[in-house]
C-alpha cells in the first residue's frame, strides 16, 4: 500500500520518551494482519532466498482476470460507496463474483482516492486462491496491513512496526523473535491471570443483571483483556498506574486514528465520507493519549527492552512494538473476536450449552481440578467451537500481498496470470465458508473440526496469516500471537463453563465485530 500524500502535510508528532533517538529523521516512501504473540518455542530461522521459480504449469483453463476499475477517480469513489453503503462489505464482493461468474476478479478497495494511491485490487474469494497470499516466494507483504494504505507512522512513534514489515527486512526477525521472548518468559502467568481477569468481568455482569435485567459484554470485555494482558505479559496491574481503567478507551481512539478509513461509524454518509474516508485525521489529536500508552508500557517491560538490546533492537523501538503487538493486534483480536464466539455458541443454544459444561467440568475434575493445558487437551468439543468460532467469522477478514513476479493462481474452476506488482487482495470470510470445501459452509457446526476428519479441514482455518496446521516463524508472516490468541479464546469458553450451565444474548451492531448484550446467565447447577 501506498503512503498517500495527505501524510505530508499533517502536523509533526514528537513525543517525549524515555530513552535516546537518533537526531536524524527517518522516511519512508512506502509502497503497498489479528496481531498477537505465540507460545512458539523454537522460532525458525528466515529460509533462504528463493531461487528463480520454473514456469508454472496448470491443468485448469487459463483465463483473463474478470472485472475492471472504472474511469480514475471516479471508479474507486463509486466502488467505495458501494462497499460501505449501497451495498455493504459482503454483497459488495457476491455481487461482483456473481457478475463474472469468477471468484477471482480486479476491483478497488476503500479508502482510494487521497488516502491510498492506489486502489486497484485482484480479488481472491475462495479456499483454493486465497493461500497464496502466504506464498512468500510469490508475494511480499511489505507495509500491507491495512490494505492499499499505510497509516502514518506518527502513530507508531515514527517506527513501522512490526506488522507492516516483510519476512525479508532485517528488522523483522529480530522484532518477531522478542515476542516469541516474551510469550515464552511470561507462559507460566497466562492461565492464572485470565482466570482472574475474567472472574471480575463475570461479577460485573452477574451485578449488571441483577440490577437493569441486561449486560453489555463489549466495555466489561475490553476491560478484562486490557487487564489480563497487561498483567501475563508485563506483570503490571493497570489500575496500580497512572493509567488506570482508561486503557482501552485509549487504544480505541488509537486504534480508530489508524483503520478509520475502513469503517463505517453511523454517521451521514457525506460527513463520513469526507471526514474519515477521504483525508487522514491528524496524529496530532492523538499525541498525549499515545504517551500514556507507551510510558506505560516502558515502565513494565523491563526485561523485555533488555532482551531487545541483546538482539540488536534500541528500547524504544521495541517498545513501540510492544505496545502495538499488545494494544491493536492483541487487544484489537479479543475485543472483536470474544463478542463474536459468545455470539455463536449463544445462538446455538442450551444443548450445546449443556454438553461444553459436561465436557469442560469433567475434563478440569480428571485433572485435579485446575485448569491446565492437560485438561483443554481432553476437551475435543471446546477446541472445535472455537476453530469453528475463527473458520465462520475470522476477527481479521483482510489479507493483502504484492506479487513479487508473475505467476498463475488457480481458483477451482479457472487459472489466472498475475502480473509483477499486482496487488492481492483476500476477503477471508468467503475463503473459510467455500462450499467446495466445507459442508454447510454458512452454518455454526460446533462439532465441525471433532475428530481426525475434522482435525484435517483445520488447514483450512486462515484467520492468523497462514493455516491453523502450521506455526508462526520468524521468516514467516503467520501471526506471532496464533497459539496464545487460540489459547486465550479457549480459557474463555472454560471459564464460561465452570461458572455457567447456559446463558441467553442479544446481538447488535459495532463498527468493529459485534454488540452483544446478556440477558440471563444460568449458575452452575452440576
Amino acid at each position: 500500500m501506498a503512503l498517500s500524500s495527505p501524510a505530508n502535510f499533517l502536523p509533526s508528532l514528537q513525543l517525549q520518551f524515555p530513552s535516546q533517538r537518533s537526531s536524524k529523521t527517518r522516511s519512508y516512501r512506502l509502497a503497498v494482519r489479528p496481531i498477537t504473540a505465540s507460545v512458539s518455542e523454537k522460532p525458525s530461522v528466515p529460509p533462504p532466498p528463493a531461487a528463480a521459480a520454473p514456469p508454472q504449469k496448470t491443468k485448469l483453463p487459463v483465463r483473463k482476470i474478470p472485472g475492471d476499475y472504472g474511469l480514475p477517480f471516479i471508479g474507486p469513489i463509486k466502488d467505495r460507496q458501494d462497499y460501505f453503503y449501497n451495498q455493504g462489505r459482503d454483497e459488495y464482493f457476491k455481487s461482483r463474483a456473481q457478475k463474472y461468474q469468477s471468484t477471482v476478479f480486479r476491483a478497488n478497495m476503500p479508502p482510494g482516492n487521497f488516502i491510498s494511491s492506489n486502489p486497484n485490487v485482484v480479488v481472491l474469494l475462495d479456499g483454493k486462491s486465497f493461500p497464496v497470499l502466504f506464498d512468500l516466494s510469490k508475494v511480499e507483504k511489505k507495509d500491507l496491513f491495512t490494505g492499499t494504505y499505510m497509516p502514518s507512522t506518527e502513530l507508531t512513534g515514527g517506527y513501522r512496526v512490526l506488522s507492516y514489515l516483510d519476512p525479508s527486512e532485517p528488522s523483522h526477525g529480530k522484532l518477531k523473535r522478542l515476542i516469541f521472548f516474551l510469550l515464552k518468559a511470561r507462559r507460566d502467568h497466562v492461565i492464572p491471570e485470565f482466570h482472574a481477569s475474567y472472574t471480575d468481568l463475570f461479577d460485573t455482569l452477574e451485578s449488571q443483571l441483577a440490577s437493569k435485567g441486561k449486560a453489555s459484554f463489549g466495555e466489561a470485555n475490553e476491560q478484562a483483556a486490557f487487564n489480563f494482558l497487561a498483567r501475563s505479559l508485563y506483570g503490571a496491574n493497570p489500575a496500580d498506574t497512572k493509567l488506570g481503567s482508561d486503557g482501552p478507551k485509549l487504544i480505541g481512539k488509537w486504534v480508530l486514528m489508524q483503520i478509520s478509513p475502513l469503517l463505517v461509524l453511523g454517521l451521514p454518509m457525506l460527513i463520513e465520507e469526507l471526514v474519515i474516508h477521504t483525508f487522514r485525521l491528524p496524529p496530532i489529536l492523538i499525541k498525549k493519549d499515545y504517551q500514556k500508552l507507551y510510558d506505560f508500557f516502558y515502565q513494565s517491560s523491563t526485561s523485555t527492552l533488555e532482551e531487545a538490546e541483546r538482539i540488536g533492537i534500541s528500547k524504544e523501538e521495541a517498545c513501540h512494538n510492544l505496545l502495538f503487538t499488545t494494544c491493536f493486534n492483541s487487544f484489537g483480536g479479543m475485543k472483536i473476536f470474544f463478542p463474536n464466539m459468545l455470539k455463536w455458541i449463544g445462538r446455538a443454544g442450551a444443548k450445546l450449552h449443556t454438553e461444553l459444561a459436561q465436557e469442560i467440568r469433567s475434563a478440569v475434575k480428571s485433572n485435579g481440578g485446575e485448569v491446565t493445558m492437560a485438561a483443554m487437551e481432553q476437551m475435543p468439543l471446546m477446541k472445535s467451537v472455537v476453530y469453528e468460532s475463527l473458520r465462520i467469522e475470522p476477527p481479521v477478514a483482510s489479507q493483502y500481498g504484492r506479487a513479487k513476479r508473475d505467476f498463475i493462481i488457480e481458483s477451482h474452476d479457472a487459472a489466472f496470470e498475475v502480473k509483477e506488482g499486482e496487488l492481492l487482495f483476500g476477503y477471508q470470510p468467503f475463503a473459510t465458508k467455500d462450499p467446495k470445501i466445507f459442508d454447510r459452509p454458512e452454518e455454526f457446526v460446533p462439532s465441525r473440526f471433532v475428530g481426525e476428519e475434522g482435525e484435517e479441514k483445520l488447514r483450512h482455518v486462515l484467520w492468523s496469516n497462514g493455516p491453523e496446521t502450521e506455526s508462526p516463524t520468524v521468516g514467516n508472516k503467520q501471526c506471532a500471537g496464533k497459539d496464545f490468541v487460540v489459547l486465550a479464546s479457549r480459557l474463555l469458553v472454560v471459564e464460561l463453563f465452570l461458572r455457567y450451565d447456559s446463558f441467553e444474548i442479544e446481538v447488535g451492531k459495532s463498527p468493529l465485530g459485534v454488540a452483544v448484550t446478556l440477558t440471563s446467565l444460568k449458575r452452575a447447577t452440576f
